[in-house]
């Protein structure tokens, strides 16, 4: 008998993932591994030309990328700004807050204004499905979902970057985002990478461009709320468990939806147990890779002690 998730829990189809600003210079996927076994299927959204034709052209069966802005449905102008375009965004810059962070008035400068029309995600008809939404625009994510309300409701889980200093004029920052995702019925589940910091103002001792203290952004994923689990379908429960476990390596949730799924008799008795059996196989492996990573983390901050006595000297004891 197969001991894989999809073998325990049985979906009766692909996990459907949105993905907007699907752009491949973003970095890693989360959603990786399950579109390599094919078990998703990718719908992405890349307004830019040249990203878009590097996703066409490299896309495989499960995927499939529209020329589409989300937003709130209207007329709006894209401000386009230098490579590698991460600044790029609907919101014009903040001059006040990018001038104070070294490098953002570098990147953050509009070099081209392109006019574009919004699509809002609930009138995206190719989208069937839609059990994952991974969304980086640059500030303009809360507009999708205050117009993405019905889509949404079937959503078991959202990532979505969020911002604790706001870096363009009139950008929603993390809090006004948490209540919305919360009113639709998600809560915060985990910080899959990194909190990016940033130095303020021209403060430079050692290495100029080594953060203290001062957060700026993140990536940040929300769930549907399993606490109170009533509300979820077995389906979603089932998808819930597919994205916690080849997304976010969350296996506690994706136990507490197989649980929940055993209880209510949708999945064979003994489920439980035969994927707390595939869970110990898999977190010895990651965790083999785990040590490795924070090894090699641990010697990086050495020599950049050792290259940095100064900063590392004065720093808080």
């Amino acid at each position: 008998m197969s001991s894989a998730l999809p073998d325990i829990i049985s979906p009766s189809r692909l996990t459907h993932i949105v993905d907007v600003g699907a752009s491949r210079n973003c970095g890693d996927w989360p959603y990786a591994s399950m579109l390599n076994a094919g078990l998703c299927f990718v719908t992405g959204f890349e307004p830019g030309r040249e990203a878009l034709l590097e996703l066409q052209t490299r896309c495989g069966p499960n995927e499939r990328y529209l020329p589409f802005a989300l937003g709130d449905g209207s007329s709006q102008t894209l401000k386009v700004c230098p490579a590698p375009g991460a600044m790029t965004s609907l919101l014009e810059p903040d001059p006040r807050t990018q001038g104070l962070f070294s490098l953002f008035d570098r990147f953050g400068r509009v070099i081209e204004r392109v006019p574009l029309h919004t699509r809002r995600l609930d009138d995206i008809r190719e989208i069937e499905h839609l059990d994952l939404l991974k969304i980086d625009i640059q500030g303009g994510e809360l507009a999708v979902f205050h117009n993405g309300r019905g889509k949404l409701a079937d959503a078991v889980a959202i990532q979505t970057e969020v911002s604790f200093i706001t870096l363009y004029q009139h950008q929603p920052p993390f809090g006004e985002v948490d209540l919305e995702l919360r009113r639709q019925g998600f809560i915060p589940h985990c910080i899959p990478g990194g909190v990016k910091k940033w130095v303020i103002g021209d403060f430079a001792v050692g290495d100029p461009f080594r953060p203290l203290n001062q957060i700026l952004e993140t990536d940040i994923v929300y769930v549907r709320d399993f606490v109170r689990p009533d509300g979820m379908t077995d389906e979603q429960l089932k998808h819930l468990a597919m994205i916690a476990h080849y997304c976010y390596g969350s296996f506690d949730l994706a136990l507490r939806c197989v649980r929940l799924l055993e209880d209510r008799h949708a999945v064979e008795a003994g489920s439980s147990p035969r994927y707390l059996r595939l869970c110990r196989r898999t977190v010895g492996y990651k965790r083999a890779i785990w040590w490795a990573q924070y090894s090699a983390a641990r010697l990086t901050n050495r020599l950049r002690a050792w290259a940095n006595p100064v900063a590392s000297a004065d720093g808080p004891n």
